[in-house]
């Protein structure tokens, strides 16, 4: 792979479609539109054109050709678009054209958007955010993600570079003229302050819940003992039906899980093997311990059985099934009363879910952080902590240097290209 390719892709979805857009992006992306339409269009303009085979000159398709010259393109580089028509047929001719010239070749999975990012049109976190958009489900996975890809999360780390490129010159001027004694009074209680501001700043970031439970979704697992309506209520939950639903007590033996979204946010509901103290039964004794383990690591836990009886867990919704039928179990007020044969209660359950979960994600209006970009801002308020507990002006200037290649790791100035490779092998070949 090479930077100075001329790379090609399909960037729309795959054929057949009414459009295909085929995107063309590298020093001889225009040379190819010449090739195939036999002129250049005037850039940003829509141009109809009539697309040929280079060799042979046959006719390809009718097609809109959009260029965009570089830098101030998505790539940043010279970035043609052919618009045609969206048969499978239609898409292989022009791609089959596009590959003949010379050093242009197919594009790799996210090498667009790596060369964006190479080209200094986005940086880590933009991309990392529109990957997210990419794969959002949700409309709160796309808030987040819109948030994030907009360059808001990037713009206060530029801020925060900003303040602590900074103090380290006024760290570096104490260094250098300590034998005034002005200089000390100037900065020193300046340093501190402002390394607190920041700290504060990147903490109330880090207070916010992992991004990942956003995206992966959050995970609610139905419990009770056998035969208690557990199944019955994930596939009302589901509206299909994914767990068998018996009479026969431990006909679930093992976990089911169905992703599902509320209100907006993304869910994983988990049938469980019902639980009770004694079986003789080595299938269904290990179902239990399994049933046991995911209500563990639960974000929310659905329980069916008889009140108070369910774990300890601070997210736990008293569930009373079966209420319109004479076994179903009596609970008090508190329980939300459903029946997943009339639909009863159901969209209060629903509603008291989302409400939980609100109050476990991350605001949609605010940061929303992955692992990475978490362990990166907690290095970085470590680095500005150790700087206000210092009055050795050597310490300090070491310390706002991690700080500053901290939030450096986070836009990507400072990157291994292993870091590279795993996030852009994530994007669709064509993005």
């Amino acid at each position: 792979m090479s930077a100075t390719d001329t790379i090609f892709a399909l960037s729309s979805g795959a054929p057949p479609a009414a459009i295909a857009i085929i995107r063309i992006s590298g020093p001889a992306a225009f040379d190819v539109v010449r090739g195939l339409a036999g002129r250049t269009p005037k850039p940003r303009r829509a141009s109809l054109a009539i697309l040929r085979a280079p060799d042979s000159g046959e006719i390809l398709d009718q097609a809109l050709v959009l260029l965009f010259p570089g830098p101030d393109s998505a790539t940043g580089e010279d970035l043609a678009e052919l618009h045609i028509h969206g048969g499978r047929a239609v898409v292989r001719a022009v791609e089959k054209a596009t590959a003949q010239f010379s050093d242009v070749r197919a594009a790799e999975a996210g090498e667009f958007t790596r060369r964006a990012f190479a080209n200094g049109r986005l940086d880590l976190n933009e991309a990392e955010g529109l990957a997210d958009l990419l794969s959002a489900e949700t409309e709160w996975q796309r808030k987040s993600a819109t948030l994030m890809f907009g360059g808001s999360f990037s713009a206060a780390i530029e801020a925060w570079r900003h303040d602590v490129l900074r103090l380290s010159a006024l760290t570096e001027a104490e260094l250098d003229f300590s034998d005034e004694s002005d200089v000390d009074a100037q900065n020193n209680r300046s340093i501190s302050v402002s390394c607190a501001n920041i700290q504060r700043e990147i903490e109330r970031i880090l207070s916010n819940p992992a991004a990942e439970k956003l995206k992966d979704g959050l995970r609610v697992v139905l419990g009770g003992p056998p035969n208690c309506g557990k199944s019955t209520l994930l596939n009302a939950l589901v509206e299909r039906d994914a767990a068998i639903v018996s009479d026969i007590a431990g006909t679930t033996r093992d976990m089911i899980e169905v992703p599902i979204g509320i209100d907006g946010i993304a869910f994983v509901f988990t049938d469980t093997a019902g639980i009770r103290d004694h079986t003789d039964d080595v299938i269904e004794r290990m179902g239990i311990d399994r049933s046991q383990a995911a209500m563990l690591q639960a974000d929310i836990i659905l329980w069916l059985g008889p009140e108070a009886t369910g774990p300890d867990h601070p997210n736990l919704i008293e569930v009373a099934a079966k209420s319109d039928s004479p076994e179903g179990l009596k609970k008090s007020g508190a329980a939300i009363q459903v029946s997943a044969v009339s639909g009863c209660g159901m969209a209060d359950l629903k509603a008291a879910v989302a409400d939980v979960a609100k109050k476990l994600l991350p605001p949609p209006d605010q940061f929303s952080v992955n692992q990475r970009q978490r362990a990166l801002l907690a290095d970085c308020a470590d680095a500005l902590g150790a700087c206000q507990a210092t009055d050795d002006w050597l310490i300090v200037a070491e310390c706002l240097r991690q700080a500053r290649l901290a939030l450096d790791a986070l836009t990507g100035r400072a990157h291994t290209e292993e870091l590279l490779d795993t996030l852009f092998g994530k994007f669709c070949v064509g993005k």
